[in-house]
């Protein structure tokens, strides 16, 4: 009798009629009990022994325990003898029988009827042997919690070896019961049927094999989420995506949703990805003959595609020197519009081919025409929201955004996850405010709400989780300006840096460290930057030399929050187009908002995917996204 009667047979009762215990809860809509509403309990799930209930899962790990087999004859009288063995009783028979292997070896070696006896074990090999009575002993994980459920499965329901392959999924309805064996588990749950049974190819399944690093799993980003580590890595992220809504939705903001396809470049300098129209076909792709290389117009691609090369290399020199971000800025312009000018001749000589294929490893049939101008995937959302901004007041945007650097960095994606955030007759400070309170918050949140993914992440990847993000909420951060950083950095006298500070240069990730985790100890942010390493639209200040702009820089992912007041004067907005040699074309609507009704403005854009990385201990945001994208691969 559970623990839960005991009580109530000890509470007086008005009559002899038995208080029922409370059902467990159902999942709404599957019609069974999410493992989380029995795991997570205080008690453990103790409290619901004898509930009859029905739960789902994936089997995590497995073991097979064999039954005792049925005794061959009747049982001894009352007075026969019973040796113990092992705390067992154990019939003479059954012990004789235990021994006939031992016995038959003993006869062969001093002289046996050996032909007699290798005829009777062939005739008893002869036809199939009965299977051996056996129960599953199955951990089971639903995704709603990290502990597993225990479940016994007798093998005259289902053979243990179709229930017992890692990944397997099963649909059972059993009786909850406190353990029949030692162990950690406090409840589990006795099959009495089984619903469903989802088998798994262990030859073909990944995550057959134990222990799979995060680097392994990345090959297989559609089965991952079914390992306890990276499961709690979602929920973090879930957890996180949920308060950067509460937070902003507390303080008055909108959310309000930006276009992913655009015709501006936002930052004005980066890499973008073009979009195009296409049909797209599975088949495939007929082998046509190659396009003739006489065609005097394909000698001007080749041409072209040199000139690629050499701007490419200029372009790659240019960030590896120390030189003026005004001169990278330009050959990076060149560089896409030598780009451009290819595709163009490349669509030309698709056009006048007879082969519609585009080539021997694409069956795609482009079409150019879908959109009047160009379009490309938006790197930031931000422009747009200052025009929400200008009448709606405080907004936000919460959504994927593109840069097409071909970037090895541990914190860099194709496609990344943004918060941002614009707030109409805001300055500088007020954002740095903002963007603080805002880190605060969601490190609360998280560790509250999280708490329990969190601990298993601890011990797992990274011990300091729960201290770093406590440390994050309590702590008030240091501002100071780039030039006192700079520095800061030229007195180290005790350490060499790989990159030479200087005024003008960017803080590289060395740096950042420095000085959050050794200088300073406590996240900073640093404000009032060089012009040249903002964009073309961040406000200019009064020395001509820097723009009031701000970085967030926090301990283990460096630079989580950039942030900056946006230029609301439009001559200043115009002279810094024309110096960056932008197309002022697509930027006409963007300069209507200086022109008609202007308002002072700034915002900040929260580096989602790396915000991940703090909060669960990780090294590479690859392993903080459900199914990332970077350059080389996508991959599903």
């Amino acid at each position: 009798m559970s623990s839960a009667h005991h009580m109530f047979d000890e509470m007086p009762k008005p009559n002899s009629t038995p208080t029922p215990m409370p059902p467990v809860d159902l999942s709404k809509y599957s019609k069974r009990v999410l493992l989380k509403t029995v795991l997570d309990r205080a008690d453990g799930g103790v409290g619901l022994v004898d509930q009859r209930v029905v739960v789902g899962g994936w089997v995590k790990s497995s073991r097979e325990m064999r039954k005792d087999p049925l005794p061959a004859t009747q049982p001894p009288a009352a007075g026969d003898a019973k040796p113990v063995t092992g705390g067992k009783d154990v019939r003479c028979v059954e012990v004789f029988q235990s021994r006939i292997p031992f016995l038959r070896t003993i006869i062969k070696v001093f002289g046996g009827n050996t032909a007699h006896s290798h005829n009777k074990e062939k005739l008893e090999s002869i036809g199939p042997k009965p299977a051996h009575p056996a129960i599953s002993i199955l951990q089971i994980s639903d995704g709603s919690s990290t502990i597993s459920l225990q479940v016994m499965v007798d093998s005259s329901i289902a053979p243990p070896s179709q229930l017992m392959p890692t990944g397997t999924c099963i649909l059972a309805e059993g009786v909850l019961q406190k353990p029949s064996l030692q162990g950690k588990h406090v409840i589990e749950l006795k099959a009495e049927r089984l619903l469903h049974i989802g088998i798994v190819d262990q030859e073909s399944y990944p995550l057959s094999k134990k222990g799979l690093p995060l680097a392994r799993l990345r090959d297989c980003a559609h089965f991952r989420p079914r390992t306890t580590t990276v499961a709690s890595v979602m929920k973090v992220r879930n957890g996180l995506n949920q308060a950067s809504h509460t937070f902003f939705q507390n303080h008055g903001f909108i959310h309000v949703e930006v276009p992913i396809i655009t015709a501006t470049n936002t930052e004005g300098f980066s890499d973008v990805f073009q979009v195009s129209t296409s049909k797209h076909s599975t088949k495939e792709p007929k082998k046509e003959p190659p396009v003739s290389m006489d065609d005097t117009e394909n000698i001007s691609l080749e041409t072209i595609k040199r000139s690629i090369v050499e701007k490419a290399k200029k372009v790659e020199e240019l960030k590896r020197s120390d030189s003026n971000k005004e001169a990278l800025d330009a050959a990076v312009q060149d560089l896409h519009k030598t780009n451009l000018l290819a595709a163009e001749l490349e669509a030309r000589l698709r056009s006048k081919s007879k082969s519609k294929s585009k080539s021997k490893t694409e069956n795609i049939k482009m079409d150019d025409g879908f959109f009047s101008n160009q379009a490309f995937l938006t790197s930031s959302g931000s422009l747009h929201l200052e025009s929400c901004a200008s009448a709606l007041g405080n907004v936000y945007a919460f959504g994927p955004r593109f840069q097409a650097d071909k970037s090895e960095s541990k914190k860099h994606l194709a496609e990344k996850w943004m918060v941002e955030t614009e707030m109409a007759f805001s300055e500088l400070e007020d954002a740095m405010n903002c963007a603080e309170d805002f880190l605060k918050f969601v490190s609360n949140s998280i560790s509250e709400n999280c708490y329990e993914n969190l601990y298993f992440l601890s011990k797992r990847v990274d011990r300091t989780i729960i201290d770093r993000l406590n440390s994050l909420a309590s702590t008030i951060f240091e501002k100071i300006t780039y030039t006192t950083a700079v520095e800061v950095l030229n007195k180290v006298t005790d350490r060499t840096f790989e990159t030479k500070i200087q005024w003008g240069v960017a803080l590289t990730e060395e740096h950042e460290s420095y000085l959050v985790d050794e200088f300073y100890n406590k996240p900073i942010i640093i404000y009032d930057l060089p012009k040249e390493l903002k964009p073309f639209n961040v406000r200019l200040n009064d020395d001509g030399k820097t723009v009031a702009a701000f970085d967030v820089i926090i301990p283990k992912v460096g630079a989580l929050i950039r942030g900056s007041q946006k230029e609301e004067r439009l001559s200043h907005l115009t002279k810094r187009i024309n110096e960056l040699g932008l197309r002022k074309d697509q930027y006409e609507w963007y300069l209507d908002l200086r022109k008609q009704g202007t308002v002072k403005h700034s915002g900040f854009n929260v580096m989602f995917d790396v915000m991940v990385l703090f909060s669960t201990g990780l090294n590479d945001v690859r392993d903080a996204v459900p199914f990332p994208r970077h350059h080389g691969r996508v991959h599903n």
